[in-house]
């Protein structure tokens, strides 16, 4: 069986599932936010040690300034409401991106979250807020340039937003479309892949379960025989 150490979810289709509910958006952004809990909730249960949630994009500010202004209040009632749950299951919090974009108010209630769990011994969960593979690897690349360092591959995974997890195991993708959108690109270079036609608001510990079990019994070769 493969170890699984770092998981990490495209958590995508919380606007279209609110929409076949004739609800607004917002509606399923507030279901997405709960399952959020409960997924984090069993895979620490199950001994994954990271979990990245792709909660955010840089690209997600094109969106209605008023569906923008909306997730932004949920992110803040949800650190706010979960702090405890966190503590109580043992999980470490973290984030990846670019923090520099977020009212000030925010910003304190994620340092707040992540210093309140510091202590914490069992998973980690990474939400990656305001975070684009291209933006995180352009960044790294201007820290390479300022330090005057030759670059290796093991050098620059250091000065990447995500230089204390390991790389990504296996990558969901849920709400049925097929690509990565630039979510932890240089991360996944050798992660296992699986895309769900569910949406996150239905996405299940039980699917989880099942690909979980899937990925148990896939060879994971890294380019050797």
């Amino acid at each position: 069986m493969n170890d699984l150490n770092h998981l990490a979810i495209i958590m995508d289709g919380n606007g279209r599932w609110a929409q076949r509910q004739g609800k607004e958006r917002s509606f399923g952004h507030e279901k997405g936010a709960k399952n959020v809990v409960e997924i984090t909730k069993y895979a620490a249960k199950i001994g994954i040690k990271f979990l990245t949630l792709y909660a955010f994009s840089t690209e997600n500010w094109k969106r209605p300034k008023n569906e923008v202004d909306f997730l932004m209040k949920l992110l803040a009632r949800f650190l706010k409401s979960e702090r405890k749950t966190l503590k109580q299951e043992n999980i470490k919090f973290d984030t990846i991106g670019d923090m520099s974009k977020f009212s000030q108010s925010l910003k304190d209630e994620i340092e707040k979250t992540k210093k309140e769990t510091a202590h914490c011994t069992g998973m980690t969960q990474i939400i990656a807020i305001n975070y684009g593979s291209k933006d995180e690897i352009a960044r790294a690349v201007n820290k390479a340039i300022t330090l005057g360092k030759a670059v290796t591959e093991e050098y620059f995974s250091a000065l990447l937003d995500t230089a204390d997890f390991p790389d990504v195991d296996l990558l969901i993708r849920t709400g049925g479309d097929k690509r990565l959108s630039n979510f932890l690109l240089w991360q996944s270079a050798y992660a296992e892949l699986y895309f769900t036609n569910t949406l996150w608001p239905e996405f299940s510990p039980g699917e989880l379960e099942a690909i979980i079990l899937g990925y148990s019994n896939t060879a994971r070769r890294f380019g050797s025989l």
